[in-house]
């Protein structure tokens, strides 16, 4: 890998490596507090992160992905490795309601895929409905900030960004996936952020005896 990281020191090498070595980091912690209890994964949204994050992968490796494609690489084994941890560990059911049709969506886009030999419409149909299971964390991380793990998704955040980085042109279809995430985290990490706050305001008005108004 270190002959990798210097070689001709071209900066999308080490953009797209920055975003592996943070990748592999990132959620160590992450599986760390799912084990001790500390984190609970929800269970319906990384089996379907799973899914959905394979064929995005599989997808940005047909449209030509490069140096990009060691991130969602990563991104995707760690996705599986939480799920799994949180068969154990986490919370939840295994699908939800309206899950079925979400998996049915993710088919439909690989039907697409094969029958029009264009990749791109599977990976849009995957983001699309992939940013539904973003949702439900993001709304987990404000209700229960203390139920994930902030470290992982700050730099899961700059991992993303060095992806982004990494496409090494303005290519929407293999930005599309990095991009995604790169919003997807800062919408937990916001969310995090503010369910503390939320948190400590309530605690201070508690302490006072002041009334304060919830989401």
């Amino acid at each position: 890998m270190l002959d990798l990281l210097f070689q001709g020191g071209d900066p999308l090498r080490l953009c797209g490596l920055a975003s592996a070595v943070l990748s592999i980091y990132a959620f160590f912690p992450y599986a760390s507090d799912t084990i001790r209890g500390r984190t609970h994964p929800q269970r319906a949204c990384w089996l379907i992160w799973s899914v959905l994050g394979s064929i995005a992968l599989v997808t940005q490796s047909a449209e030509g992905a490069t140096e990009s494609l060691w991130f969602a690489a990563i991104q995707v084994i760690w996705t599986i490795a939480i799920f799994t941890l949180a068969i154990w560990r986490g919370t939840g059911p295994f699908l939800n309601p309206g899950d079925a049709y979400i998996l049915a969506a993710a088919a439909m886009g690989l039907a697409i895929w094969a029958v029009t030999h264009d990749a791109a419409h599977a990976l849009i149909i995957t983001i699309s409905i992939s940013m539904l299971g973003g949702m439900a964390t993001i709304l987990k991380a404000y209700r229960a900030p203390g139920s994930e793990t902030m470290a992982t998704w700050i730099v899961s955040w700059i991992a993303a960004a060095c992806a982004v980085f990494a496409v090494g042109s303005i290519d929407w279809i293999l930005m599309a996936y990095p991009l995604y995430l790169l919003m997807l985290y800062s919408g937990i990490v916001g969310a995090m952020v503010l369910g503390r706050s939320r948190g400590r305001a309530i605690e201070f008005a508690t302490a006072r005896h002041v009334p304060v108004q919830t989401v």
